[in-house]
């Protein structure tokens, strides 16, 4: 090594030799031959070594630059292997960063960015990529600072806003992407009705009876398309969760309501859902089941068909569906529609075209039914006109 004195390439802190394989191969044989070169070749001193080159067989070496471990800021050129058709990442690189960021778009595309970037508010810059949060308020505040931005390489100075991320937001600006449009979430009819109908079925029904039934009662809603209530009653089931359950008296009860029930297309009846966490209801839940399979039975064999491409005339309305149509539901829970009831009832008498119509002597028997905070409310036949009302509207808007 001491022969490379004269070579040795100080960057302030100690001399670095980097040899590559073929160049220390080379030296350690050179230095046991004494380092006597042949008429052949020639030994080159090298950036950071020797190397051994046949006069004229090689093109000369482009060079890259390696930081020295010891002092970041000394560099050392190295000089490169790679062949003529090869083109060094390093140095495109450091040619394009020597570019200015206005260089690569044309006058129209610059002044596009400019011009959003010196009027836009921050809300609408907040909309361009990477623009979310701090790096907007800095752009405002610089536009307020310094005035509008004159060219596209005054951009990097705004903070937190350099080369790379500058390059994103033009980019963005030029091509934004495609505004998808906000539907309005609306209830489809298939979500709540159960089993599935052709809508078309469903729209040609000229009446509706809407069933609800309750720990010890079963109301129901009869309803035309026109919106009229033609029928809306309920009836007391006494047998309901009395003592040990009898499936034979729960038939009793259910049958008695069945043949008060006027005729019509379809009988919709409302399908509850309880929390299974809340293991106190599993008594409620088993029987609302049991009332809901067993007016199922009794009212389908009724309206059986030899055609067998007829809907099933019993169906099932989820109640989630329906408090949430009127704006019942808080959270998970539905809340009480006797205040929704009571704005439709006084609605049929005062508007010249109520949502709803009631007749005047349903209006007088059932005037003081859904009082607030009263110990005899009739919830049951409010979610049984609640229901009826929201399939008609739910299929309106569907339609």
């Amino acid at each position: 090594m001491n022969n490379l004195s004269n070579h040795d390439y100080n960057v302030g802190c100690k001399a670095i030799y980097v040899f590559n394989r073929p160049e220390r191969n080379l030296f350690q044989k050179l230095r046991k031959q004494g380092c006597q070169q042949t008429p052949h070749t020639k030994l080159i001193p090298g950036q950071y070594g020797l190397f051994y080159q046949p006069q004229g067989s090689l093109p000369k070496l482009e060079f890259r630059y390696l930081n020295c471990t010891c002092c970041w800021r000394s560099r050392i050129p190295v000089a490169g292997f790679e062949t003529l058709n090869d083109t060094l990442s390093s140095s495109t690189t450091a040619c394009d960063d020597n570019k200015s960021l206005d260089a690569y778009y044309t006058s129209e595309q610059r002044g596009v960015i400019l011009q959003l970037l010196n009027n836009a508010a921050e809300s609408e810059l907040a909309a361009v990529k990477l623009l979310r949060g701090r790096k907007s308020v800095n752009i405002v505040e610089y536009r307020t600072r310094n005035g509008p931005f004159k060219n596209l390489e005054s951009v990097t100075n705004v903070p937190l806003l350099k080369h790379k991320s500058a390059v994103i937001v033009f980019n963005s600006i030029l091509n934004p992407p495609e505004k998808k449009e906000k539907r309005k979430v609306k209830i489809q009819l298939a979500k709540f009705i159960r089993p599935e109908v052709e809508r078309t079925w469903l729209e040609e029904a000229n009446s509706i009876v809407s069933i609800v039934c309750g720990v010890n009662k079963i109301a129901w809603a009869h309803m035309d398309r026109g919106m009229n209530v033609l029928e809306w009653k309920h009836e007391d089931c006494h047998n309901f969760l009395k003592g040990t359950y009898m499936a034979s008296a729960y038939l009793d009860d259910i049958s008695s309501v069945v043949s008060h029930l006027p005729t019509a297309d379809f009988f919709v009846v409302e399908k509850t859902s309880i929390s299974l966490q809340n293991t106190a209801l599993y008594p409620v839940m088993a029987h609302m089941r049991t009332v809901e399979a067993m007016l199922f039975a009794l009212l389908e064999p009724r309206y059986t068909q030899p055609d067998n491409t007829a809907p099933p005339k019993v169906l099932n309305m989820m109640r989630t569906a329906v408090g949430r149509h009127f704006g019942l539901m808080v959270g998970d829970s539905r809340t009480s529609g006797a205040q929704a009831m009571q704005q439709m009832m006084t609605e049929s008498v005062t508007q010249k075209i109520p949502r709803v119509t009631f007749p005047h002597n349903l209006l007088v028997k059932y005037r003081n039914s859904f009082q607030m905070g009263g110990r005899s409310r009739g919830e049951e036949l409010c979610d049984a006109m609640l229901q009826a009302v929201a399939f008609y509207e739910l299929l309106s808007e569907s339609s």
